[in-house]
């Protein structure tokens, strides 16, 4: 084995858990153990990219997870798209169950932009710092301070909208 290819086992040794967290708190727990599985194989082909610090091959891992997840997020949109148009075909109205009890703040976070969302849940689910998350979305650390104000805050605004009484 290469230099490389060895300092790649290591980190996804090491990180794999963390890895398999992320993606099963995004696509849930049936799909995250094969997203993880493609997470590596993409991460085995592209090892000649591997960085040289630690750190900076955890973010890398995090950075091909997180373009695994947008992919199979794609994937879903269009089986449900198409799922749409055969029940529609069929004039068959399904209804989609409740959302259950406690999850209103998970729902909250569903409804905020996309951007704020996963800024949101890296931070918060992740673990992951406001400059750690701004790295991985590939945005300026700055950029990512405001975008977390502005989205803890429609998040303050939908919880205390969902309290009030109708």
């Amino acid at each position: 084995m290469t230099d490389r290819e060895l300092r790649l086992t290591a980190a996804l040794t090491e990180i794999s858990p963390a890895l398999l967290g992320y993606l099963q708190r995004r696509a849930g727990r049936d799909d995250a153990p094969d997203l993880l599985g493609e997470t590596m194989v993409v991460a085995w082909r592209r090892v000649g990219e591997l960085p040289d610090e630690p750190d900076r091959a955890h973010m890398w891992l995090y950075g091909i997870a997180r373009g695994t997840l947008l992919n199979h997020a794609r994937g879903e949109r269009r089986r449900w798209a198409l799922a749409d148009r055969i029940r529609i075909h069929l004039a068959h109205d399904a209804t989609a169950p409740a959302a259950d009890e406690g999850a209103d703040v998970r729902d909250a976070i569903a409804r905020l932009d996309p951007d704020l969302a996963e800024l949101v849940r890296l931070v918060h689910w992740d673990k992951l710092t406001l400059a750690e998350a701004a790295e991985l979305l590939g945005i300026p650390a700055s950029t990512a301070r405001g975008r977390y104000a502005k989205a803890k805050n429609d998040l303050r605004t939908a919880l205390t909208e969902a309290a009030q009484p109708r």
